[in-house]
């Protein structure tokens, strides 16, 4: 009887469980990002050189795949009230680090939390804090602008891939999510980089976009401008990050994970029993 009860201890319990439907609107909504990002490297020579504008049109597919995640969980039955209590209360916490933080020097604080709340509470929870941190945090610091969309999309492949992690615990599970976050955050500086990349330089540079040059000389454009531009803000994300997890991620993942065990996300199993319908002996 304390094997099964001592195995169900030790499984997360994901607030958005990703069910047939939810987990094609996550892999949707990263495709759809990844193509936003990667334009400018399979654009072909005729085509018409993209500016700014096309923000808001990314912005609001991203924000219709989180609706999506959502509503889809909702209608299978997969997030509770209690999960999206969950999810106002880690989004309001990551919306609070982030300004204090605000990227000075390369300190990035709200990556922590999305990967740790990721990490806990599953990967289509982690998807859907990353854009409502990043978009609440804008809403109330006025930081809205073209670079949010990109933004949103990034943090939530932050989360999203934080909830599928290898099912390790103790410390060997603390210092995967430290190297885990530190590749995450240099990996966000340079999505976040090629977002506005094209547009940054007029042409005839040796760091300038060409549109229509072969994928390997727009690579090694990218790099150098990368490498000359923010190595040292995308290092200095990557440390905090990995660093913020090491302090307060042990505290932070049993805090979430009592969370998660209290709240119970969503309906039990089929076949389970609760302590009320178990007969007692006699």
């Amino acid at each position: 009887m304390t094997a099964p009860r001592r195995e169900r201890t030790r499984r997360d319990h994901a607030a958005v469980p990703l069910r047939p439907w939810s987990a094609l609107a996550l892999t949707v909504a990263a495709v759809a990002g990844a193509m936003a990002f990667l334009w400018p490297l399979l654009v072909t020579p005729d085509a018409v050189l993209a500016d700014g504008t096309q923000a808001p049109l990314v912005l609001a597919g991203v924000l219709l795949a989180v609706v999506a995640v959502v509503l889809v969980s909702l209608t299978e039955g997969g997030m509770d009230v209690k999960a999206v209590a969950v999810l106002g209360i880690c989004t309001a916490a990551g919306s609070v680090l982030r300004p204090l933080s605000a990227g000075t020097a390369g300190v990035e604080l709200v990556f922590v939390l999305i990967v740790l709340g990721g990490r806990v509470l599953g990967p289509g929870f982690g998807f859907a804090l990353g854009s409502t941190t990043i978009l609440t945090s804008a809403l109330l610091t006025g930081g809205v602008g073209p670079w949010m969309p990109f933004q949103m999309i990034g943090a939530s492949w932050v989360g999203l891939l934080a909830g599928l992690l290898p099912p390790v615990r103790g410390r060997a599970e603390v210092l995967v999510l430290a190297v885990y976050g530190a590749i995450a955050a240099l990996m966000f500086g340079l999505a976040m980089n090629l977002s506005f990349w094209p547009f940054q330089l007029g042409p005839g540079t040796g760091l300038s976009f060409v549109p229509g040059a072969p994928v390997g000389e727009n690579l090694h454009r990218f790099v150098t401008f990368s490498l000359a531009t923010s190595a040292g803000w995308d290092v200095g994300r990557a440390v905090t990050t990995s660093v913020g997890i090491l302090l307060v991620g042990p505290a932070v993942l049993r805090a979430l994970r009592r969370t998660a065990a209290r709240a119970a996300f969503g309906p039990p199993p089929p076949g389970t029993t609760t302590r009320r319908d178990t007969p007692t002996a006699g």
